[in-house]
């Protein structure tokens, strides 16, 4: 009767209850819970040292579980309870069970092991929620370290800028009086680097989210067909590239030439993963969907996969996978990549495709019904002399001086300041000033608060907001006070011409963004 009881309350517990004698672990009895969870009837046909295979119990990583480790065993060897929480069981419906078991061995009046009882416990949703979490926290720390590297590299990206404004200007002052055809060449030259250079420091700012983001109505899809009809007449002719476009519009609110970009360097970097040495080439998908109010973009390639040691760290500047000597890759591409999508208030993320390959997935939120279309405007190609006085206010003598002298040889007569203060003394003291450059980072008082005070001094002053940021937030919100031009470093000689030139005729802004 006692036994019966046993085994009726044992029935309607919610945990499995497996009893074996001891030492040889000959079965003995199993309850409802315990067939549940495993996915079968106990078995009367294992003893110790034959659990694993027919049970089908495992390590986390889906090794068969060691027989030397399993809880009957070690109840026996440690003569007490134990609990063992790193066991799967594979069941054969193919599902899977996080298990804790708990071992009691129970001991008869000399002392000796009789039986051992072990409860199992299913932790699936437990170790699921660990692990959710342990992938929050990834993420979290992630976010965090690329925030971190992304201020570092505006900040070097920003003090590179002010450096290739200066050189870029004295190059252009220089070339201006110059006859011989080989100075004037290297001239040329230096103009070109500092071209490249400024290339690079956009790289940084992008990823920085610092860089120009003019939003507007774009579609996803004009980005991909021009993108994909770019890449068929560039890459080698083994890539096959195909789009897959599904997303209802696909238009989502932000700048074009950065999403061009993004996609450009995505394929790029699919590419490489595909094009090996003794490889017949592969395929690149480039594809869309509606997902909520959301659109997804998805570069799908038929490559290796990414190495588990590069995947947490690919956003990262500099980390590529390309050897010395491999040319190309400077390790920015998905640091930009990352930069622009998250200034776009997207994420991406990296994929494992099947059956092999990697997807690189972006998603992006779709346009707003008030969102405008906005056409780019054609950079300066003309040198415009002028007339007037201009305030030059920079905090790098380099700057200020390369820049004073390029505005006096274009006929501009030039005072400069090194700082907002000097800045506010000196168009108190001549009202003759009719237009300020005025950077926007200085220490002590930034372009913000000195244009704050300048504006209440003379509201008809023109100002014309510089920055080795580009346009950012914070830029926006000057020229939102009313600065009327931005023009980012480093800018050539005919931008600076013609901004100027403009300003000082009262020219309306020409709604471009300047580089």
């Amino acid at each position: 009767m006692a036994d019966e009881i046993v085994r009726s309350v044992a029935d309607d517990l919610p945990v499995g209850v497996w009893v074996a004698r001891a030492p040889n672990g000959e079965f003995l009895y199993a309850n409802k819970a315990f067939a549940e969870i495993m996915g079968m009837d106990a078995r009367d046909d294992t003893r110790r040292g034959e659990y694993a295979g027919p049970y089908g119990i495992r390590t986390r990583t889906g090794a068969l579980y060691p027989e030397d480790k399993m809880p009957f065993v070690r109840a026996l060897q440690e003569r007490r309870t134990v609990i063992v929480d790193d066991i799967v069981i594979h069941r054969h419906d193919g599902g899977k069970v996080h298990i804790r078991a708990q071992a009691r061995p129970m001991f008869d009046d000399a002392g000796e092991i009789t039986h051992v009882v072990i409860a199992f416990i299913d932790i699936s949703r437990e170790v699921q929620a660990e692990a959710a979490r342990g992938e929050t926290e990834q993420r979290l720390g992630q976010m965090q370290r690329m925030e971190s590297i992304g201020t570092l590299a505006g900040g070097i990206a920003h003090d590179f800028n002010n450096l290739l404004a200066a050189v870029k200007m004295m190059a252009a002052v220089l070339r201006r009086n110059e006859n011989d055809t080989t100075k004037l060449a290297y001239l040329e030259q230096i103009d070109q680097v500092t071209d490249s250079a400024a290339q690079l420091t956009r790289a940084l700012l992008g990823f920085a989210r610092r860089g120009k983001h003019l939003s507007s109505r774009v579609s996803i899809h004009d980005v991909a067909l021009g993108v994909a009809a770019l890449m068929r007449r560039a890459l080698d002719r083994r890539i096959e590239i195909v789009t897959d476009l599904r997303a209802e519009t696909g238009d989502v609110d932000g700048d074009f030439s950065q999403l061009e970009q993004v996609l450009m360097n995505l394929v790029v970097n699919a590419r490489d993963a595909m094009i090996q040495p003794d490889s017949g080439g592969g395929r690149i998908v480039i594809a869309t969907r509606d997902e909520g109010p959301s659109v997804v973009l998805e570069v799908t390639d038929s490559g290796s996969g990414i190495d588990p040691n590069v995947r947490e760290r690919m956003f990262e500047p500099y980390v590529t996978t390309k050897k010395a000597g491999e040319g190309g890759g400077t390790g920015l591409g998905l640091a930009t990549v990352w930069g622009i999508v998250e200034n776009h208030g997207g994420r991406i993320e990296a994929l494992d495709a099947k059956p092999r390959g990697t997807t690189m997935r972006v998603t992006l939120q779709a346009a707003t019904e008030d969102s405008l279309r906005v056409m780019k405007g054609e950079r300066a190609r003309d040198v415009v002399r002028g007339s007037g006085t201009v305030l030059v206010v920079d905090d790098e003598r380099a700057v200020r001086d390369s820049v004073a002298a390029a505005l006096r040889a274009l006929g501009y007569r030039v005072f400069c300041a090194e700082d907002g203060e000097k800045a506010i003394e000196l168009v108190r003291e001549r009202t003759d000033i009719d237009v300020v450059l005025l950077d926007m980072v200085m220490p002590h008082m930034d372009g913000r608060a000195t244009y704050l005070v300048l504006r209440d001094m003379r509201p008809d002053l023109r100002v014309v907001l510089t920055t080795g940021f580009a346009l950012n937030e914070e830029a926006q919100n000057i020229l939102d006070l009313g600065v009327r031009e931005f023009i980012a470093k480093p800018f050539s000689v005919e931008v600076l011409s013609q901004v100027v030139a403009r300003s000082v005729r009262r020219d309306p802004p020409s709604g471009d963004v300047t580089n």
